[in-house]
């Protein structure tokens, strides 16, 4: 029922920056938690940041930053100083609560692919 709708993925050159949205069309979404994770090829979805419904943000790698624009049901994340392993399908997730474990999601985009070149 809820659909999320990932963009700005694209090719960028080592030490390059992205800013990808994902656009939500979940009723009340202020209430629910939002997440990013990547995948690469052959390994498991990577948890990337997290973003609550008050806007607070947590992401282990500081080189990401997640934010939220509650009046637009939009979140984003900022990637700067990208690298080569940075390379992998974008995802973006809604749950009830903040957490760093895919399967804590409930609902999930179609994913962006970001490349980065050497």
């Amino acid at each position: 029922q809820v659909q999320l709708v990932e963009s700005g993925g694209g090719l960028v050159q080592a030490g390059g920056s992205l800013r990808l949205s994902c656009a939500a069309s979940a009723r009340a979404f202020s209430n629910y938690a939002m997440a990013w994770f990547r995948q690469a090829p052959g390994k498991e979805r990577e948890f990337v940041a997290a973003i609550s419904p008050t806007g607070g943000t947590y992401s282990p790698d500081s080189r990401f930053t997640g934010s939220r624009d509650n009046a637009k049901n939009t979140v984003y994340l900022q990637m700067n100083s990208l690298r080569p392993e940075d390379t992998a399908v974008y995802y973006c997730a809604l749950g009830p609560v903040v957490a760093t474990h895919a399967n804590q999601y409930t609902s999930w985009g179609q994913g962006t692919q970001v490349t980065v070149s050497s």
